[in-house]
């Protein structure tokens, strides 16, 4: 019996299969192997309660075996081939295996065989379909990423490189023209590479489709010989090219000396940095890492390359209480080691407690209603001491010292970077603000104060966070806004609401790249949640849900959102991802 149509459509088209009984026309879900029969559900059963069919092995349709093809001996043609011999590689009939040719060598059931054969090739496919197909075209997607990165880095370096041309008039006019073109050129190279890249994989993909083709003309039973020939045996899938992603070049602004107007304009150039390789991932973890078992932690996101597979739940649970002993409210809460949070009022009370309500430890500070706390990736707590203008360390073992001094400036917010432990800290002097970037060793590597205008971000940045793309997300009472920038300091977006209500509390970020912010605002007290590029997604939590007066925040490693409130010293504990 030749193999029937339904069995050559690839798993991925539309098909209608009936059953294969008589005179039933219902969808075919199962398959009896020994039979090569399609069943309906309801015939399956029947076949199964019959005493001639009751030991039959019915699989799915998608796991049956193949049936073995009228193929005719070529000794014998009144015969059908059925035997396989394992040392000649040759098919035979019942009656081959007598030939002296054949005496004493291993034979095998050709059906088993052939289902095999069969087998491979539906798992070649498969590999083809699932990996080399859908990473290849996910490096390419990335490669279209980098294209649009590329150009909006190259963007913000030309609006900085005619932000400080402005202000040099007709001296820096003269130089303006060799930057742009300098910066034309990098793109212009960049392109040029990642076109090629591109063109690598659309070639590749082309060769993929073609093999994949190959391999579904040997199920046809015109090449059933094909099967068992050498070249089937030689096919193998090439590698995916291996390619490398972009360093993108970065700006070095200039300083303002009139003898040294190439300076002031700045340079760009490319860092110091080798290029990564684009990861492929390995073809064993491909089918892992679509689906992560049990449950997936914020460090376990941070410390792979696996994407999450939760995402935003549609309503939100209160999973329990406790009580932060030694204050008086909860204007800031941040998230310690082994299931410790620290929290403060506004009295300058910083408490470390654990989830049960128990005080381990209280220190007295003189920070107000801001995020002037963080622990470090080595658990270090740090925080800001406004008078003294400086950020103080306390190691485990209780030590504190003086860990940065910050000049003319006043600390008021500070956050410890999750993906390279570098310190945020939102400032003011006079009718100032800026945040500024320091390194994990307390070395100022970055400033950000204003947009590309010229104009001030920030005016009083009291909560600061860092979402998981880098972004630096800020908390400005004053401004009535959520002030988002990039890593590079470059502004990306601010929200400022729903509604003519917004008053910025507490802010942090989840595994997904949410960014959520308490509304303090007296009428309109709520969580609003945004998307990593602002914008809103819903209110999380609002009064009808007994919030209040929602003051601080933050999520824990297991996915659970924190929440402070100012009139009560008890943290409610929320899940809202599923």
């Amino acid at each position: 019996m030749a193999m029937s149509a339904e069995e050559e459509i690839p798993a991925m088209a539309q098909h209608y299969l009936v059953c294969g009984t008589e005179d039933c026309k219902r969808n075919c879900q199962f398959y009896c192997n020994p039979c090569h029969q399609r069943l309906c559900e309801r015939c399956r059963d029947e076949h199964q309660k019959s005493p001639d069919t009751k030991e039959h092995e019915v699989v799915t349709y998608k796991q049956r075996k193949p049936q073995l093809p009228e193929e005719k001996c070529n000794l014998h043609p009144k015969r059908n081939v059925e035997i396989l011999c394992k040392e000649c590689n040759v098919p035979l009939c019942a009656k081959c295996i007598f030939m002296k040719e054949h005496t004493g060598h291993q034979l095998d059931d050709l059906e088993e065989k052939y289902a095999e054969k069969v087998a491979f090739c539906r798992s070649e496919i498969s590999k083809i379909q699932d990996y080399y197909l859908s990473t290849s075209q996910g490096l390419k997607k990335e490669i279209r990423e980098d294209v649009t990165e590329i150009k909006k880095t190259m963007d913000n370096i030309r609006n900085s490189i005619k932000a400080e041309a402005e202000s040099l008039k007709e001296l820096v006019d003269r130089i303006t023209s060799d930057k742009l073109e300098q910066a034309n050129k990098i793109e212009e190279t960049l392109l040029k590479t990642l076109n090629l890249q591109e063109k690598t994989y659309e070639d590749y993909t082309e060769y993929l489709e073609k093999l994949l083709k190959e391999f579904h003309s040997y199920k046809s039973i015109t090449n059933f010989r094909v099967l068992f020939s050498d070249d089937f045996d030689k096919l193998k899938i090439q590698s995916i090219p291996q390619t490398t992603q972009p360093v993108l070049p970065v700006f070095t602004a200039g300083q303002c000396y009139k003898d040294d107007v190439s300076k002031l304009l700045g340079s760009v150039n490319f860092p110091n940095t080798k290029p990564d390789n684009r990861r492929i991932k390995p073809m064993e973890n491909a089918s892992t890492q679509l689906k992560l078992p049990g449950k997936q932690t914020r460090r376990d996101v941070e410390k792979s390359d696996v994407k999450p597979t939760l995402s935003l739940s549609s309503s939100v649970t209160k999973v329990r209480e406790y009580t932060v002993p030694g204050v008086k409210s909860l204007y800031y809460i941040s998230l310690g080691k082994s299931g410790r949070l620290w929290g403060s009022d506004d009295s300058g009370n910083l408490v470390l407690t654990d989830l049960q309500g128990n005080q381990l430890q209280k220190i007295q500070t003189n920070g107000k209603y801001e995020g002037y706390h963080t622990v470090t990736q080595d658990g270090d707590l740090i925080y800001t001491d406004r008078k003294k203008k400086v950020i103080n360390r306390m190691t485990p073992k209780n030590a504190v010292t003086e860990f940065i001094k910050t000049g003319d400036w006043e600390p008021i917010s500070i956050h410890s970077s999750r993906i390279n432990g570098d310190i945020l800290v939102g400032m003011i002097k006079d009718k100032e603000a800026k945040v500024t970037r320091y390194n994990k060793t307390g070395k100022e590597i970055q400033n950000i104060q204003r947009d590309n205008k010229g104009q001030e971000l920030y005016d009083y940045p009291h909560y600061i966070t860092e979402n998981i793309n880098g972004d630096i997300c800020t908390s400005d009472c004053n401004k009535r806004a959520v002030v988002v920038v990039n890593k590079s300091g470059q502004h990306r977006f601010s929200y400022t609401g729903q509604g003519s209500g917004f008053y910025p509390y507490g802010i942090c970020t989840d595994l997904l790249g949410h960014i959520i912010v308490c509304n303090g605002y007296s009428s309109n007290n709520s969580l609003d949640i945004l998307n990593q590029d602002g914008q809103f997604l819903s209110l999380l939590l609002t009064p009808q849900q007994g919030i209040r007066y929602p003051r601080g925040l933050c999520v824990d490693d297991e996915n659970n959102l924190h929440v402070g409130q100012w009139y009560t010293t008890t943290v409610t504990v929320y899940k809202y991802l599923q």
